[in-house]
């Protein structure tokens, strides 16, 4: 399999299985503060903030620039910068409707290029015909009706798909390889017919919405030459990528790349990517992984692929001149912190993800052991369990375990990790429309281990790392430190289609803590929230070296020593 693997845009959350997301995330945000300036602060509860007219103006303000940057990057048709930029907005200021706006329509332009810039959608498109496509859009509803966590409005769906359809008319991406050459007048002209005869037409039924699809479709082809099958498909992804923020159509090499994630291997150069200024950040490099072997460092940017500069591409475009077959090599220009340009030459192999890293006895502490879990996927509860025995051997006596920036994975998994710790008692439960989505999730004593535990947490840490994080903090089995967590509370499926080797992301249930609050939109509340504000360090009171310029780590190392110590 040659499919994207981690090299890709890394932007929202896009779970792989029971729950989420796994390697499309927004990079972890750390904390860097002089050692001898550490504030920590732990919150029971504060007071509400009054509301002033001049908080009401630095809101106003706030949102104001938020706007206009995105704006700005709307202007240049960065949409994959665009929609990472509104998602931060939107959960700054929830609720605000501006913002949430301009944040769907970015991310319906983002969709259309990603679509059109993936060869297996491209191929997928090309061989089929109006009937095949119809047939695949009526499997989808299908797939929507039985299992999404809400019941389908048919007639909203058939309008979604219509906005996604006119935000592609939109997109060279789309006319280039679907219409040719279409006059501005003659698309507007159809752009109006188009709503004209969709508008008053009855969509109570699947069928009802497949009808008015194929309406769609003929329209097209008749008005300005589109292939119908290209409409059907535009149709479908509408209906689908916009039900919530995880639910999504995937593309033949996108089904392919969820199975990679959550069994942790993939073939391509072992890179986790962001776009930035027309070039790629590299991120992550994974241990162990071509790139690495090549000494490509986090922090490097490519700026040109096979002598060819990422500026002039999309960052989807850009990120998938890395994929290639095993075994290929792939040439390319990096501009390192000397801002000095470089060349590296890297063959594609397969690469094993490791879900965690990093395992170590803290330095300058009494044996506290450390170790990243970076995600939740099948291999997770086994290199855990070696991780464990590893550091116990090392004499560990009490545990961190950072997950930060951890965007989550299998929600199966999340519960096998904390049933490592939690003796007994619910870890997490799901509820969906169906009560074939409803289960209870609990700990089973045997095996548990009652090692001084801290848990690290940040606005990066998401879904599968919000039920352990959450649980442990429930429990009272160990103490949270950080940021509040990403809040996403929501379970997916996936589910491949019978019509095309593609496939559905469809969120099935929401899942809620032990003691029955939802995650979605709250998030995990730390019982030591780090701000990093000037203060001085107490007299006496060292600072491991371990933990350098991390305030959250030095929180976590201060907490745990002092649970040893209560002990």
């Amino acid at each position: 399999m040659s499919g994207a693997g981690m090299e890709r845009y890394k932007r929202r959350r896009f779970p792989p299985l029971m729950d989420t997301t796994m390697r499309r995330r927004i990079c972890p945000a750390s904390g860097a503060l002089a050692a001898a300036l550490l504030a920590v602060f732990l919150f029971a509860r504060e007071a509400p903030a009054q509301t002033t007219a001049p908080l009401a103006s630095l809101r106003t303000a706030e949102i104001g620039d938020l706007l206009r940057r995105g704006r700005e990057l709307e202007l240049q048709r960065r949409w994959g910068e665009a929609v990472a930029h509104y998602e931060e907005a939107v959960r700054q200021f929830p609720g605000e409707a501006s913002l949430q706006r301009r944040f769907d329509y970015t991310r319906l332009h983002y969709d259309v290029n990603r679509r059109y810039a993936d060869r297996s959608f491209r191929l997928l498109l090309a061989q089929l015909t109006l009937q095949q496509a119809l047939d695949l859009y009526s499997e989808v509803m299908l797939k929507l009706q039985a299992h999404y966590v809400e019941m389908p409005k048919w007639k909203e769906l058939v309008e979604r798909g219509t906005n996604d359809f006119e935000v592609a008319l939109s997109e060279a991406a789309f006319l280039e390889t679907q219409a040719g050459t279409v006059d501005q007048p003659a698309l507007d002209a159809f752009r109006r017919e188009l709503r004209q005869v969709l508008g008053p037409m009855m969509v109570q039924s699947r069928s009802d919405a497949a009808a008015a699809v194929a309406t769609a479709a003929q329209l097209a082809q008749q008005r300005i030459g589109l292939a119908p099958s290209a409409v059907v498909l535009e149709y479908t992804c509408g209906a689908t990528n916009s039900l919530d923020p995880y639910s999504a159509y995937l593309t033949p090499d996108q089904l392919a790349e969820v199975y990679s994630q959550i069994e942790g291997n993939f073939v391509g150069l072992g890179v986790e990517l962001k776009a930035q200024d027309g070039a790629l950040l590299i991120v992550r490099v994974i241990p162990g992984s071509p790139a690495e072997q090549s000494g490509v460092v986090a922090g490097d940017r490519i700026t040109a692929v096979d002598d060819q500069p990422t500026a002039q591409y999309s960052t989807d475009q850009a990120a998938n001149l890395l994929q290639g077959e095993e075994g290929t090599v792939v040439n390319l220009t990096l501009l390192g912190a000397d801002q000095k340009p470089r060349r590296a030459a890297v063959r594609r192999q397969r690469v094993e993800v490791p879900s965690v890293d990093t395992v170590k006895i803290l330095e300058g502490t009494d044996h506290v052991g450390y170790l990243r879990l970076t995600c939740f996927q099948k291999t997770t509860p086994q290199d855990l369990d070696n991780a464990l025995w590893a550091l116990h051997r090392a004499g560990m006596k009490s545990l961190i375990m950072d997950l930060r920036g951890n965007p989550g994975g299998l929600l199966i998994t999340a519960v096998e990790v904390a049933d490592r710790f939690i003796p007994n008692g619910v870890i997490v439960s799901t509820h969906g429309r169906s009560v074939q989505e409803d289960f209870t999730y609990s700990a089973h004593e045997p095996g548990t281990w009652r090692v001084p535990l801290v848990v690290l947490i940040d606005q990066d840490s998401a879904s599968a790392a919000e039920i352990f994080a959450g649980a442990i903090r429930d429990h009272r089995r160990g103490i949270v430190v950080g940021a509040r967590s990403y809040g996403k509370g929501s379970v997916q499926g996936i589910f491949a289609l019978n019509c095309a080797q593609a496939g559905v992301r469809l969120t099935t249930a929401k899942f809620y803590s032990p003691n029955g609050s939802p995650y979605a939109g709250i998030g995990v509340e730390p019982n030591i929230l780090v701000h990093q504000a000037a203060r001085p360090v107490q007299e006496g009171q060292a600072i491991p070296s371990s933990a350098g310029d991390d305030a959250i780590l030095a929180a976590g190392i201060q907490a745990v020593q002092q649970v040893v110590a209560q002990r």
